[in-house]
């Protein structure tokens, strides 16, 4: 089935997964040659608990925000809202700019705390794609096609989204402005699509765990590209074991390495690889519910990117595909690793601990929603099974009503009003904050980037009170 693009991208308060707030969210739907379909472009007041960073503010320049009398809670409902009426009959790929790190993690976190679907981008068909993980492996293998600009006049390079963008021709002059960065995307995608159409193809098709699975399964060798500390770097792959237990978890073996050397290995050995990883290791983990930067060989335009002729690292991957005692040993280090997960502290975290919400809180979850009854809302609050989600309920009706808030749910609210507010913790600290935006202020010169500083101090001294 052809799937439609979904390019988004966020404008933040800061760089906190867990107590950072989105305040924009740019969408942009086009179908599978780039044509634009349609698009959203939304934006909400922060809420009265979350710190506005000021190095984030210079950078997004959204200040408007600060007076916006959308509520966050309804901008989140609207980009869910908006993401599944585009997805109703054709599933998509969200495609994001290093959104796996941050801007993926960050959606599904404010989904989660309004009571959401957090995982819309890859459920019910939809996949998803981080454009920057493809130039990781574009920038190693395809440079000729695809100009890297460099970084600082060289020798390393850049793929900050708006040089590359500004490399290509894009005008990047609203650059950090949440629709505007969906514009670059499409551009630099329309480049890729033009100039090397397999691989983006290829990119498009590993979007899916079922796609990744695939061509992880496919006899030829690999091409897996890494960009680090600007520099570019390129592997021969084969996929060697993966964790069964953790199904998202896998290993590659890299042909480098000549197998005879690694094949021997005895399971303690092999243990030691896997436990300590590392750029310079024969065996490299990856996630399949990720970008991973790869290709097949068979897409590479030339033969001379590894040291090794491209037969040699074929014939070694079938001797890795047909020894399965390796693979077995590889999978069984993959699974005895200790993954050690402290429990969050606090509920904004708990997204990934606790487990999926029950059937009953589910219902509940669409009961208030459809809900415009303080009485009503509050009643719903309180019969949630998970205590997660009766808080994150709480704090919803507090931001929306002002009267006939039961006073234990009150005191929690304003437990966490002043956590946030008068103590310093994670979420940062007002006094702190308001010292970096006067230093700041102090540095700038351009009298845009002071009157973004005086606002968000504004703003900030506004939370004092």
């Amino acid at each position: 089935m052809t799937k439609n693009l979904i390019f988004y991208d966020t404008e933040t308060t800061g760089i906190h997964k867990d107590f950072s707030q989105i305040i924009q969210c740019g969408s942009i739907l086009a179908d599978s040659f780039l044509n634009i379909k349609g698009q959203q472009n939304i934006g909400s007041a922060p809420l009265p608990w979350v710190i506005p960073q000021p190095k984030a503010m210079l950078t997004n320049k959204k200040i408007n925000q600060f007076k916006s009398n959308v509520s966050h809670y309804q901008m989140i409902k609207d980009i869910q809202n908006q993401w599944k009426e585009w997805t109703l009959d054709t599933p998509a790929i969200f495609i994001t700019y290093n959104g796996h790190s941050f801007d993926e993690e960050l959606i599904r976190r404010q989904f989660w705390c309004n009571l959401l679907e957090p995982y819309t981008t890859n459920t019910n068909g939809n996949g998803r794609l981080d454009l920057m993980l493809m130039i990781h492996n574009i920038a190693p293998f395809f440079s000729d096609e695809i100009s890297i600009p460099f970084f600082e006049g060289g020798p390393s390079l850049s793929i900050k989204l708006e040089h590359l963008a500004s490399e290509h021709g894009i005008d990047v002059s609203d650059a950090h402005d949440a629709i505007s960065d969906c514009q670059f995307m499409i551009g630099i995608c329309k480049i890729i699509k033009e100039n090397i159409p397999e691989v983006f193809d290829s990119f498009i098709n590993i979007s899916t765990k079922e796609g990744i699975k695939n061509l992880l399964y496919s006899n030829e060798f690999l091409a897996l590209g890494e960009m680090f500390r600007r520099h570019p770097f390129k592997y021969p792959v084969v996929m060697c074991g993966a964790d069964n237990t953790r199904p998202n978890e896998i290993c590659f073996y890299d042909l480098s390495f000549d197998p005879d050397e690694i094949l021997d290995l005895d399971f303690t050995e092999i243990n030691k690889l896997i436990q300590s990883g590392g750029r310079d290791s024969p065996l490299k983990k990856y996630k399949i519910n990720k970008t991973i930067p790869v290709c097949s060989s068979k897409l590479l335009t030339k033969a001379d990117h590894f040291d090794i002729d491209h037969s040699e690292l074929q014939r070694r991957a079938e001797i890795i595909n047909s020894n399965k005692d390796f693979q077995a040993k590889v999978s069984q280090a993959m699974e005895d690793r200790i993954m050690d997960f402290p429990e969050p502290d606090y509920v904004e975290g708990k997204i990934y601990s606790g487990g999926f919400p029950s059937y009953r809180d589910k219902d509940l979850m669409q009961e208030f929603h459809a809900c415009g009854d303080v009485d009503q809302l509050v009643k719903i609050s309180r019969n949630f099974e998970d205590e997660r989600f009766r808080l994150l309920a709480e704090r919803i009706i507090c931001t929306r009503y002002k009267a006939d808030i039961p006073e234990d749910i009150a005191t929690r609210y304003n437990d966490l009003i002043h956590e946030r507010t008068k103590t310093e913790g994670k979420w940062g600290s007002l006094e702190k904050t308001l010292q970096e935006t006067d230093k700041l202020l102090e540095e700038k010169e351009s009298e845009e980037d002071k009157a973004i500083l005086l606002a968000t101090k504004d703003h900030i001294n506004s939370m004092l009170v």
